[in-house]
């Protein structure tokens, strides 16, 4: 089972240090600890930062924070069946 808040906050600490306003994924490629191969684990979820990439939609960049860029990957994740 995926814990969706423990999932929510790696995302938070990953992406939060990007300058924001973000207006495409390369934007947080800096900000990644371990760049693209940044990896998010949670229960049975477990997604490299490109893999995630390659799972989401365009998204609607711009994004003006974290908070509403996270949300909306949580969104995406969820509406896919993958968390």
């Amino acid at each position: 089972m995926v814990d969706t808040d423990d999932l929510r906050d790696q995302f938070v600490d990953a992406f939060e240090g990007a300058e924001y306003p973000i207006s495409s994924p390369m934007d947080l490629v800096p900000a990644l600890p371990d760049g693209p191969g940044t990896t998010f684990e949670s229960g049975e979820f477990s997604m490299t930062a490109m893999e995630l990439n390659t799972k989401l939609g365009s998204g609607n960049f711009p994004y003006d924070d974290v908070e509403s860029f996270v949300d909306d990957v949580m969104t995406q994740l969820d509406e896919q069946d993958l968390l």
